[in-house]
């Protein structure tokens, strides 16, 4: 029987996901975290099978948590498990060791089949997430449209560009929220983003991240 590890700091969603497990034959949650450091202590002191992780939990998570992850256990199958659905951002998710993602809307039945696929081996891209990748809107301009942008302007491109949210970019330059959704609000409009996925693809694609 499986094992899995999940990982989501919603107490709600870890006792669905449970109950999801425990209504197939060959799969049991063997392990609950709520943040990334119980994530790590977990795997410390027991085997998995599987980790089915949430990508936005409080302390270390996302990016930095999966680089750690795939170095102290490159065998380890993950599949991430996320409201985000932004093409560039799966794609650095995978570049990083996942073996699969799918969002949070997903059925119950997406849900176990995707991680009945990352058990067998397999890899596994939420089908709605893989048509965004298939038909993501290339990038023309290049780096040259960046010079439309002042200085702060770029700095919060290239950070909205890694994922981060408003209010951790307002604590990380020490300004406040409303300040930087400002700054947001008006690189958007001078790069003709229409969303937060447009944005992300293009710092991604100009070296920006």
């Amino acid at each position: 029987m499986a094992r899995v590890l999940v990982a989501d700091d919603h107490a709600i969603v870890r006792k669905g996901l449970r109950h999801l497990c425990e209504s197939t034959p060959d799969m049991v949650v063997a392990g609950e975290a709520d943040c990334g450091e119980a994530v790590l202590e977990a795997l410390q002191g027991e085997s998995f099978d599987l980790l089915l992780l949430d990508l936005t939990m409080p302390g270390t998570s996302g990016a930095e948590l999966l680089e750690k992850l795939h170095g102290l256990y490159p065998s380890l199958p993950i599949l991430v498990f996320s409201m985000r659905n932004e093409p560039q951002v799966v794609k650095r998710i995978l570049k990083l060791g996942a073996q699969g993602y799918i969002t949070k809307g997903s059925s119950d039945a997406t849900l176990l089949g995707a991680m009945h696929t990352v058990l067998a081996g397999g890899r596994y891209i939420d089908p709605l997430v893989a048509e965004y990748l298939v038909f993501e809107r290339p990038e023309s301009q290049g780096a040259a449209r960046q010079t439309r942008l002042s200085a702060r302007e770029l700095q919060i491109l290239k950070l909205l560009g890694q994922g981060k949210g408003v209010n951790e970019i307002a604590d990380e330059l020490l300004l406040s929220s409303r300040t930087v959704s400002t700054y947001k609000t008006r690189l958007m409009q001078k790069m003709n983003f229409r969303n937060n996925a447009e944005l992300i693809l293009y710092a991604s694609e100009s070296g920006l991240i």
